[in-house]
């Protein structure tokens, strides 16, 4: 029972990579990549996480936190859709200029793309 609550941290890579089954609910992490965001009447957003490697479509109806922002980290729930499309229903911002989830920081770490102080992942 447990192992269907667990909700596993996937990066862009590894999604490309190793492939989610549609339907499936994982956590995405990564940047918002630079000129990705896009906003409709809607409450609905399309923006791309991305590691500058690789890239994945997301789409989001909701209010997004205040600190989201191009180039920011961020981490996403949902589900990967038959399109390959993330489908998030929760969306989380770093929340001051020195703080990157653990997970991100650590994915970008192993793939040489970190750029901040040891101390600062959290």
């Amino acid at each position: 029972a447990l192992r269907s609550e667990i909700v596993f941290f996937q990066s862009p890579t590894e999604i490309t990579q190793n492939g989610v089954a549609p339907g499936q609910r994982i956590r995405l992490g990564g940047l918002v990549e630079e000129g990705s965001v896009v906003r409709s009447d809607n409450a609905e957003v399309s923006f791309r996480v991305t590691y500058t490697a690789n890239t994945v479509p997301v789409t989001y109806k909701g209010i997004l936190p205040d600190l989201f922002r191009e180039g920011q980290g961020v981490v996403t729930e949902g589900v990967v859709g038959s399109d390959g499309v993330f489908v998030a229903d929760s969306v989380l911002a770093k929340h001051d200029e020195n703080y990157i989830p653990k997970e991100v920081a650590e994915a970008l770490k192993a793939q040489g793309h970190w750029q901040g102080e040891e101390g600062n992942a959290n």
